[in-house]
């Protein structure tokens, strides 16, 4: 589980739950009008732009989002080089039992132990990371678009309310629900945007390059692997992906 994200989002929503129960009652902010405006309107305006199932599935890339945890590249790295000198001792289908941490290199493997080629099996997997990518790309257009359409569904909710205000002007009573509609649209479009949909936008765009990064270097060791490349050469190679914090002192010299 991702602590940054689960950890900004709880807190976030705590201040400000905590500073509206400071301010007074809770239930003054609570208006089924502007939520049903600002919620409904944008989920149906958000729908017209995607197709419905790429729509329906924005959940579940959501949730990436707060329970996505890939392998390290750092492992990923150890787990190449021992892979390498396996197959350096005993061939490709010395590997048809060896335990590998992460899915795609798993599958990627298999395409080795079968005797594809070098350039179906660098095609296979270069598709795969580029559909994953799609996949990624989608659901931050999606909430990037919430995050549009939030805060302009909530000043269309507050058009609504100084309409029906200023429609009843001889009628105290009116006043007062009317302007809160107005205000509370506005207060729910910004929440909705700013503190949940352009965020979780921004964080499948770094999964999404940490995904870009983390197969990118499987590619590559799989292709220096079956091209029989010696595990030294192969895990310098892959080094280039860390950070140079991360890589060995004497990458840094």
């Amino acid at each position: 589980m991702d602590l940054a994200t689960l950890i900004g989002l709880i807190g976030a929503f705590g201040i400000v739950l905590a500073s509206i129960m400071l301010g007074g009652s809770a239930g003054t902010f609570v208006n089924t009008p502007s939520l049903l405006v600002v919620l409904g309107g944008t989920a149906l305006v958000t729908m017209m732009k995607f197709s419905l199932s790429k729509f329906l599935g924005a959940a579940s890339i959501a949730v990436k989002a707060f329970l996505h945890k890939p392998t390290e590249p750092q492992a990923l790295i150890e787990s190449a080089v021992e892979l390498a000198k396996t197959a350096r001792q005993g061939g490709l289908l010395a590997l048809e039992d060896a335990e590998v941490p992460d899915e795609f290199m798993k599958s990627g493997l298999g395409l080795l132990i079968d005797g594809h080629p070098a350039d179906i099996v660098r095609s296979m997997l270069t598709k795969d990371l580029n559909m994953t990518l799609a996949r990624h790309s989608d659901g931050q257009d999606i909430f990037k678009a919430i995050g549009d359409v939030g805060p302009a569904m909530g000043m269309i909710g507050t058009l609504i309310g100084l309409v029906q205000m200023l429609a009843n002007m001889d009628d105290p009573k009116q006043i007062g629900p009317a302007m809160a509609v107005a205000l509370l649209t506005t207060l729910d479009g910004a929440i909705l945007a700013n503190m949940f949909a352009l965020p979780i936008a921004d964080k499948l765009a770094v999964r999404s390059r940490e995904e870009n990064t983390r197969k990118s270097l499987i590619i590559d060791a799989l292709l220096g692997i079956q091209g029989g490349q010696n595990p030294r050469v192969i895990e310098n190679m892959l080094q280039t992906y860390l950070p140079r914090s991360q890589r060995p002192v004497e990458e840094l010299e």
